[in-house]
């Protein structure tokens, strides 16, 4: 199941951040290894009860005018009728009701998405609540009070928004279709890829049932199977700066990836590999999806015997943190190579949906652990006790270990390859979870 979006709106310094922080609190899921993921979060994984659903920020507005102030908000209440869920309309109690709220408002009710209304910075709830109350006029249901600062509040935030999840339907669950995302950065050539793919086929379009988001999702049949690709490409709002277009393609990759199997994450020959591809790239594997690195307009480069092996290098090298990527060199123009997609594809999926009985899991372990000893610190020495596997998509083992402290990530890695060696967990992350347990314990 992808989890549900839920982004938040609201006029500057209504305290969108500070809610932002307050709800992410400790569980931010920060993978040290990503570049760009966590310098600038917009999106955040929270857990609430037991709901878990992708929080995101549709942006600071720095404006210097009323108008501005307006035609941003309307901005990103755009993106989060696109894109999300559950929207939350944030307001100020101490600024009260202001022009601008309302238009909002209109258009947030308009777009017939969930809204859950809240009023911030009301510390005092005797106090405050018959400024609370003047909210009710935007028309978009009640005013739920909250102080973000002083966390007062917020469960009862949090209880309103998840009752608005989508149930878990079994629509979704029971549709099997291997879903493709493709993203990258704009221009890069997704759209050309879906279409090129698409050839001579008549194509379906449809929104998969269970969904709210807007993106089209399009079904292509290839031997007698059908796949759905999800495309990112729609940036249909004409953004003068350059920032808020980035933004809003991350927000539109993060609702894609939330939904897909396999990212296919497209990257221009003629560009290089860059900074803007890792930070796409990370956001499929925070999510542990399976990813395939497509390189477009492979037909437009001069090439010697040496061209693709020091791509590929420049490729692993700026994506260190995804050595398991499938990489391919296409051309969406002449259709280069593109038949090969659905084989990586399929082949993708099997491995995330792989599971190794624990027995020889622990086999791979015991001569892994004999080859290399464990890290030792002050006298110290790091025990595996045993290991097994937990999920899939991804694959998700935990460790008992005697001491979570000495487990290090280089020797982690140590033993993804090994298991890796073992079983391949082609294009897709594995995760490790480290769990603590006493001799006696076990």
């Amino acid at each position: 199941m992808s989890k549900p979006i839920v982004a938040v709106v609201g006029r500057p310094n209504v305290g969108k951040s500070t809610l932002f922080n307050c709800l992410c609190g400790q569980q931010i899921s920060i993978v040290k290894d990503t570049p760009g993921v966590t310098r600038d979060r917009i999106y955040a994984e929270v857990t609430w009860l037991d709901k878990s659903f992708t929080l995101i920020d549709t942006g600071g507005i720095e404006p210097d005018s009323k108008d501005i102030i307006l035609s941003q908000m309307r901005e990103q209440a755009q993106i989060a009728i696109d894109t999300a869920d559950v929207i939350v309309f944030m307001t100020d109690v101490k600024q009260g009701l202001v022009d601008s709220d309302a238009k909002v408002a209109d258009m947030l009710r308009r777009s017939h998405k969930p809204v859950v209304l809240c009023v911030n910075k009301v510390d005092n709830f005797d106090k405050l609540m018959p400024d609370v109350y003047e909210f009710y006029n935007l028309g978009i249901g009640d005013p739920m009070p909250i102080s973000a600062i002083s966390k007062l509040g917020l469960g009862d935030l949090l209880d309103e928004v998840i009752k608005h999840f989508p149930e878990d339907s079994n629509t979704e669950e029971e549709d099997d279709r291997p879903k493709i995302a493709v993203i990258g950065k704009p221009n890069v050539g997704k759209s050309s890829l879906i279409n090129k793919l698409m050839g001579k086929n008549r194509v379906i379009v449809s929104n998969i049932a269970g969904t709210t988001r807007d993106a089209i999702d399009t079904v292509i049949k290839y031997n007698k199977k059908d796949y759905v690709f999800i495309d990112t490409a729609g940036l249909r709002r004409k953004s003068k700066i350059k920032e808020d277009l980035e933004r809003f393609s991350i927000i539109r990759t993060v609702a894609a990836v939330e939904r897909c199997d396999v990212a296919i994450l497209v990257i221009d020959a003629t560009e290089g590999v860059t900074e803007q591809d890792a930070k796409i790239a990370g956001i499929a594997h925070e999510r542990g999806k399976g990813v395939i690195i497509a390189v477009n307009k492979w037909d437009a480069i001069e090439k010697n015997d040496k061209t693709i092996y020091e791509f590929t290098n420049k490729i692993k090298d700026t994506l260190s943190f995804m050595p398991y990527a499938e990489i391919m060199f296409i051309s969406a123009l002449t259709g280069q190579r593109l038949a090969k997609i659905y084989e990586l594809v399929d082949e993708i999926i099997d491995h995330q949906t792989m599971r190794i009985p624990t027995g020889v899991l622990n086999e791979i372990l015991t001569e892994a652990v004999a080859m290399k000893q464990p890290p030792s610190d002050k006298g110290k020495r790091l025990k595996i006790y045993y290991m097994t596997q937990v999920s899939v998509k991804p694959p998700t083992f935990v460790m008992f270990v005697n001491d979570k402290e000495l487990t290090h990530f280089s020797y982690t890695r140590y033993i993804e390859n090994k298991i890796r060696e073992s079983f391949g967990f082609r294009g897709t992350p594995v995760r490790f979870i480290n769990r603590e347990r006493k001799e006696k314990d076990l």
